[in-house]
């Protein structure tokens, strides 16, 4: 029988070595002459390479946790860090992608993918001062170079390469290949065309609109858009849940692939809890559903649940339905997504990187009194 258990290192880390430390969170908005809490005391440590998946029911926070980490919201109080540095606003570090597809349906996939390395590199005054070159380009490229392929094809009966060549000199404004807006131009679409290799898609497709896409397609490309920028953290909020199941299962393999190659830190937000299961490292479960030491109501959620998973070395699509697999995702469905009542000393913070909540110091002790 294959392995389940990750091969992470189970020793925490140096609170130095954590790439994400949120600290004493609390998030709240007004509400009725008073406060609806959302997040309640949450502390959050993750290590560089974790892949992190957070879970849990409707309006528990799921969303802006990430957002916090994002740095599109703010905590009421606490404090999120990222390699050290506050978060104050959403930066290149951290890229997202969100289960709609945020692709420009006027670029090709190739120029959707460059385009982050594009607008980093470049400024709007570059962009104004070559829009005359890129349109000319863009008459040359649809209208004057299919003519002149054509008739040097029938004259020459040269190959696709050759007539390729031959056009270059003719494209005048690629002459002007020594303005920086070009060079970056060119840079970014080099290395859009390894990574669109990667993800599994052609040079044929780079050529290619959104529209002209399947759905997996098109998310690939998204994730490329992110992935292209090397950000320490990949945000992904729901991202295959507008997917079939075939298409999620390949996508699931897919950015499993993409975290062991490019060494990712990723916060995976899913409604799924047996995808979260199979793809993360360490499982988050956030529960609005819980009583305090003395058996008080639950006010805003908490994390519930904070343990490895089966991810890690691991296919995900490889070991779904076996009975440890099975019996995990029941466990973690009847701690934390069953709106149950689950008392602060039976949470599952077992983690070497869990915190245990404040104020519920029994909590431990307890936990090892039932071991």
């Amino acid at each position: 029988m294959t392995n389940l258990e990750p091969t992470t290192d189970t020793t925490p880390a140096a609170p130095s070595d954590y790439l994400i430390d949120a600290q004493s969170i609390t998030v709240s908005y007004p509400k009725d002459h008073g406060q609806q809490v959302i997040l309640n005391d949450i502390d959050l440590h993750v290590s560089k390479g974790e892949f992190v998946t957070v879970v849990g029911a409707s309006g528990c926070g799921k969303s802006t946790m990430l957002s916090l980490i994002l740095g599109s919201a703010k905590p009421t109080s606490g404090t999120v860090t990222v390699a050290g540095k506050q978060v104050e606003r959403v930066d290149r570090d951290r890229g997202i992608v969100y289960q709609t597809y945020t692709l420009f349906k006027h670029l090709t996939v190739l120029d959707n993918i460059a385009l982050g390395l594009m607008l980093e590199q470049t400024t709007v005054i570059e962009k104004l001062l070559v829009s005359p070159l890129l349109l000319l380009e863009s008459i040359f490229d649809s209208l004057l170079l299919p003519l002149f392929t054509a008739i040097t094809r029938r004259v020459k009966g040269a190959a696709t390469e050759q007539e390729k060549a031959l056009a270059e000199p003719l494209a005048f404004c690629r002459a002007l290949k020594w303005l920086h807006y070009f060079k970056v131009r060119k840079e970014a679409r080099r290395a859009a065309g390894e990574l669109l290799l990667d993800i599994g898609l052609t040079a044929a497709d780079g050529d290619k609109y959104p529209g002209e896409l399947s759905g997996g397609m098109r998310q690939r490309v998204a994730i490329a858009q992110s992935v292209i920028m090397r950000p320490q953290i990949l945000l992904m909020d729901e991202p295959f849940g507008a997917l079939d199941s075939n298409r999620r299962k390949v996508m699931q393999d897919f950015i499993h692939d993409q975290w062991k190659k490019y060494g990712l830190t990723i916060f995976f937000v899913t409604h799924d809890l047996e995808e979260a299961v199979k793809l993360g490292t360490r499982l988050i479960c956030l529960s609005q559903y819980w009583s305090g030491p003395n058996g008080e109501a639950a006010v805003g959620a908490k994390i519930v649940v904070d343990r490895k998973v089966m991810g890690g070395d691991i296919m995900p699509t490889t070991f779904a339905r076996q009975k440890e697999f099975i019996d995990l995702v029941d466990t973690i469905n009847t701690m934390g997504l069953s709106k149950a009542i689950l008392p602060m000393a039976d949470f599952d913070l077992s983690h070497p990187d869990a915190i245990t909540n404040r104020n519920s110091d029994h909590t431990a002790t307890a936990k090892q009194e039932q071991s």
